[in-house]
């Protein structure tokens, strides 16, 4: 029923193989490698303490301090809080205990909460400016506290929203689809990130709800750790608890691809869950791709990884790639439906403005590029703040009419 095939490459080895030769042959990193970082995390810290810089400034003009001293007090705290995020990512990196954790997951919550609070720093100015070309005489107390209040009140709700999970169900009709697929189910799961703010009790409470849905196999489209210093083999040990009658598969993400990710694989691999790293895979007929993120953002390699499938047109087959990347590419190949996530919808406003000008209509659901089919989910977790403000977490379970 289920047959493996391994893509062809040109240095004759398979992607799986060549973690494996990286794995055992550590290097250090490049001189160039560690300044791009520096500078990227610089950039970043910059961006983080202008922005909360605008947040005082608003803060300290619409709600003036009582006394020199707290006013002091504000500023230390602004300053500590605008590095938070930062500092705790690059011990997040390197750690992973009970403290670290806790540093992590409060560090995010800010970043998320920060995040509307600049949005209402910016519509306090606004406002101000409005009313007073209006000549309407509004205290400026009012103004800060009602937005203010405002942007904590969506930071709560985008809590508890991205803690509720649901369940998307579409159908799918695929041209070539084996007799014996018809009406079978599959649930995607992307995007979880497992890691410092989601953990062992969050993983399990999606294969909690997976053995209720009872799908009859299940497709994991990468990030599903988050790719900061973990336990893999403790977080990945609840998919020992799952059994579908036609098994899970599992793409890398580019989190899981920060570094090698072989300790991943092997975690995956001891509980069973099947690991595609640019291979193909014929499940009862059905033809099933999985390609490493590493190949899906080069054109040349995904070109090279399709070619190397024999992709047979007559047959229905389904892409297992992290991103809706490279999609005419893929449509060209003769792939018909992709399976896919990363773009988290956006996650939070405004973030989901920028994630639709970049992926336009494939940043989440289900569309068509010619003959190709694409589903990009939303995603079930989170990345940075654990928070869910215009999106919703989700399962997909595809029904195949």
């Amino acid at each position: 029923m289920l047959a493996r095939q391994t893509l062809s490459y040109p240095s004759g080895r398979s992607d799986r193989q060549r973690i494996s030769l990286e794995a055992d042959t550590p290097k250090a990193p490049s001189l160039l490698k560690v300044s791009s970082i520096a500078i990227f995390v610089a950039i970043v810290q910059a961006i983080l303490l202008a922005g909360h810089l605008l947040v005082y400034e608003t803060l300290h003009y619409f709600a003036p301090p009582s006394t020199p001293r707290t006013a002091t007090a504000l500023q230390i705290t602004f300053a500590l809080f605008s590095i938070s995020f930062v500092c705790a990512s690059l011990l997040a990196a390197r750690y992973y205990n009970r403290l670290v954790r806790a540093f992590y997951t409060l560090a995010s919550i800010w970043l998320g909460l920060f995040n509307f609070l600049f949005l209402a720093a910016i519509l306090c100015w606004i406002s101000y400016a409005a009313f007073v070309i209006a000549h309407v005489n509004v205290s400026r107390s009012v103004i800060i506290s009602f937005l203010f209040g405002a942007a904590l009140l969506i930071g709560l709700y985008g809590c508890a929203n991205a803690s509720w999970i649901r369940v998307k169900r579409i159908n799918v009709t695929l041209p070539g689809l084996p007799k014996s697929w018809q009406g079978r189910t599959a649930a995607l799961v992307s995007d979880t990130h497992l890691g410092h703010v989601r953990g062992y009790n969050f993983i399990s409470r999606i294969i909690s709800m997976l053995r209720q849905l009872r799908p009859d196999i299940v497709f994991i489209a990468g990030d599903l750790f988050d790719g900061t210093k973990v336990e893999p083999k403790h977080l990945a040990a609840p998919w020992k608890h799952l059994a579908t009658p036609l098994g899970t598969f599992y793409v890398t993400g580019n989190h899981e691809e920060f570094s090698d990710p072989s300790k991943y694989l092997a975690a995956l691999d001891q509980c069973g869950v099947r690991v595609l790293l640019d291979e193909k895979a014929v499940v009862d007929g059905l033809q099933l791709v999985g390609v490493s993120y590493h190949t899906l953002v080069n054109a040349d390699r995904l070109r090279s990884a399709l070619r190397g499938a024999a992709i047979e047109p007559q047959t229905a087959s389904i892409l297992l790639a992290h991103a809706p990347q490279n999609l005419s590419l893929v449509e060209q190949s003769g792939i018909s439906l992709q399976l896919s996530g990363h773009t988290h919808r956006g996650q939070v406003f405004p973030f989901t403005w920028f994630t639709s000008r970049i992926f336009k209509q494939f940043t989440y659901g289900l569309h068509r590029l010619g003959a190709l089919t694409v589903y990009t989910s939303s995603g079930a977790g989170t990345w940075g703040p654990p928070m869910r403000v215009g999106t919703t977490p989700e399962i997909v379970l595809i029904h195949f009419d």
